[in-house]
C-alpha cells in the first residue's frame, strides 16, 4: 500500500509517525527502563577501517587532535554559513568537531520548507527530516547552503582546530520518486523492491525493506556503491573529515546470510575520512556488536539509562558503569544524553529541563570511554515548545556555551588518555565522581540540598583544589576528599 502512496500522502505519514527518516523506528527500548547489560572486555580483530590517530593529543587550540578523544557539537539543522559565523564560539566551547545534518540534496518542502516542523496556522511550512530524505549524492541543498558554503564553512573550522563530520544518508531516498534525480533512476536496478519493513527482528526484512515508506537503495548494486562512495569522497575533498551514517543497521553486512549480504560497507568506507560511526539504534536484530567491527558505533540505550538515572535521582555507580553494548569496546562508541531522534520522537524533550542535561552531560563527558555528542535544541525551545523559533538554517540554543558544559569540554580535552574511576561519594546515589588519572576529577550532585564531603576516598594527590565553575575550594588529606557540593551541581576540578 505505502508504495502508492502520493507525496502528500507520504508527508502526512511521516508527521503521523513523526519518527521521519532521521529515526530506526525501533521503539523496543523504552525511556522508563533503568536497566543495564553487562559486558566483558572487547576483542576485536583488524579491520579494513579504522580511525585515524595523531601523534599530538591536542592541538594548537587545546583542541582533541583525534575525532574520537573530544567532543562533538551536533549543530543540527544549522546552515554552513551559520556554523562558520559561530566557529569561534564552537571552539571556546572546548568542542573538537561539529556534525552538520544531512548536506545532499534533498527533498524541497512546501511553501519554501525552511520550518523544522509544521505549527497550526503555519504559512511556511518545513519539516527537518526533509534533510534525511536524499534525492542525490551531491554536495548542497535549499536548507543548509550549497557546496561552496560547505567548503568555506570547513576551512574555517579547521582554521579554529574543529573538524567536520557530515550526516550521511546512504540506505534510502525520498519516497517521491517524481524528484529523484536521474543520475540513479539510470542504473540498472538501483532499488530494492521489498515491501515496508514491519518486523525489526528479521535481518532481511530491515536491510532489504522499506523504511516508512523510503526508498530503498539496491545497496548490493556495485554502481550504487560505487556513486555512494563518489559523494562521500568529494565530502573530503571539500572538507569533511568524518561521517556518520544515519540509519545504518538497515544496510547489510558481508557477514549477513549470502542470500542478501554485500560488501557495501567495505567499498564506501574506504573514502578517506578520518571518523566513521553508524547509528545503530538498539533493539530487533540490531546486529551492533558486527557493526562495531568495522566502524564506530553508538550506545543509543547508554543514553536511555543515563536519563532515566538523572529522571529517577539516581546516578549509582553500578547502573552507569556499563555502557551496555555487549562488550564492545568504549573507544569504539558515540554517547549522547539526547539525540535529534529522541528529542524529535519520544516526548522526553518535555522532562529534561537544562540543568538536568548539563548534569548528564557532565557524566558522559567526563568519561574516558565514548565520543560524546552535545545535541544543540532549537533556538527558543523550552518545556513547553519543542520548535522554539522553528527555523532551519539558524543557531541553536546557546546552551553548548554553558559554563559548566565549557568546563567539561574543556577537562576532557585535558585528560585525554587518562584511566577513570567512578565512585559515589559518601556512598550517596546522588553523587557521581569521575576522577581521571591522578589530574582531576568531575563531580555531579543531582540533589536539591547541599552535600558535605568528609570521608570521599579520592586517587588525587594531597592538597587543595578549585572548581574552575564556582570557585569553591576542596581539600584532599590522606586520600580523603572534603569540600561542599552545592544543589544540583557540576564541579570540575583539573590539576593537569
Amino acid at each position: 500500500m505505502l508504495k502508492k502512496l502520493t507525496a502528500l500522502g507520504i508527508a502526512l505519514l511521516m508527521a503521523m509517525t513523526v519518527t521521519a527518516c532521521g529515526n530506526d523506528n525501533d521503539s523496543n527500548t523504552s525511556s522508563t527502563q533503568n536497566t543495564t547489560q553487562s559486558t566483558q572486555k572487547a576483542t576485536e580483530k583488524v579491520t579494513e577501517y579504522a580511525p585515524q590517530r595523531t601523534k599530538n593529543k591536542t592541538n594548537a587550540q587545546g583542541l582533541a587532535d583525534n575525532i574520537q578523544d573530544g567532543a562533538i557539537l551536533h549543530t543540527w539543522c544549522w546552515s554552513f554559513n551559520t556554523i562558520k559565523e559561530h566557529m569561534k564560539d564552537i571552539a571556546d566551547a572546548g568542542f573538537s568537531a561539529i556534525q552538520t545534518s544531512p548536506i545532499s540534496q534533498c527533498k524541497v518542502g512546501e511553501d519554501g520548507g525552511m520550518q523544522l516542523q509544521d505549527k497550526e496556522g503555519s504559512v511556511n511550512k518545513g519539516k527537518w527530516y526533509y534533510h534525511y530524505q536524499p534525492t542525490d549524492f551531491v554536495i548542497g541543498n535549499y536548507q543548509l547552503g550549497t557546496k561552496e558554503e560547505f567548503s568555506a564553512m570547513c576551512k574555517e573550522a579547521h582554521k579554529y582546530g574543529v573538524k567536520v563530520i557530515v550526516d550521511a544518508v546512504m540506505n534510502h531516498l525520498t519516497g517521491d520518486m517524481t524528484v529523484i534525480s536521474e543520475n540513479i533512476t539510470k542504473i540498472k536496478n538501483p532499488f530494492h523492491t521489498q515491501g515496508e519493513v514491519t518486523n525489526y527482528n528479521d535481518r532481511e526484512e530491515v536491510t532489504q525493506g522499506r523504511l516508512l515508506g523510503l526508498t530503498d537503495l539496491n545497496t548490493q548494486n556495485e554502481e550504487v556503491q560505487q556513486y555512494e562512495l563518489k559523494y562521500l569522497k568529494e565530502c573530503v575533498e571539500a572538507g569533511a573529515d568524518g561521517f556518520r551514517y544515519d540509519g545504518a543497521k538497515h544496510i547489510e553486512l558481508s557477514t549477513d546470510d549470502k542470500s542478501f549480504a554485500s560488501n557495501c560497507w567495505e567499498v564506501i568506507l574506504n573514502n578517506g575520512s578520518k571518523f566513521q560511526y553508524g547509528e545503530i539504534l538498539q533493539g530487533g536484530s540490531d546486529k551492533i556488536t558486527a557493526y562495531s567491527q568495522i566502524m564506530n558505533v553508538t550506545a543509543s540505550k547508554y543514553g536511555e539509562n543515563l536519563r532515566d538515572c538523572i529522571f529517577n535521582s539516581d546516578v549509582s555507580v553500578g547502573t552507569l558503569r556499563d555502557f551496555a553494548v555487549n562488550g564492545i569496546s568504549p573507544e569504539r562508541l558515540v554517547t549522547w544524553v539526547e539525540s535529534h531522534d529522541n528529542y524529535c520522537n519520544d516526548g522526553n524533550w518535555m522532562n529534561m529541563e537544562k540543568f538536568q542535561i548539563k548534569q548528564a552531560w557532565a557524566i558522559i563527558c567526563a568519561r574516558s570511554g565514548g565520543t560524546p555528542l552535545f545535541f544543540d535544541r532549537p533556538s527558543g525551545a523550552s518545556d513547553t515548545d519543542q520548535w522554539g523559533d522553528n527555523k532551519i538554517g539558524a543557531m541553536g540554543d546557546k546552551f553548548f556555551m554553558d559554563k559548566e558544559v565549557v568546563a567539561v569540554n574543556k577537562f576532557r580535552n585535558k585528560m585525554i588518555g587518562e584511566d577513570e574511576t567512578l565512585s559515589n561519594p559518601e556512598d550517596d546515589t546522588t553523587m557521581i565522581m569521575i576522577e581521571r588519572g591522578k589530574k582531576g576529577f568531575v563531580l555531579v550532585n543531582i540533589d536539591t540540598e547541599d552535600k558535605k564531603l568528609s570521608n570521599t576516598q579520592t586517587v588525587l594527590p594531597d592538597g587543595e583544589y578549585k572548581d574552575v565553575v564556582s570557585g569553591s575550594k576542596f581539600t584532599v588529606k590522606k586520600g580523603i576528599l572534603s569540600g561542599t557540593v552545592k544543589k544540583n551541581a557540576v564541579v570540575v576540578v583539573n590539576n593537569a
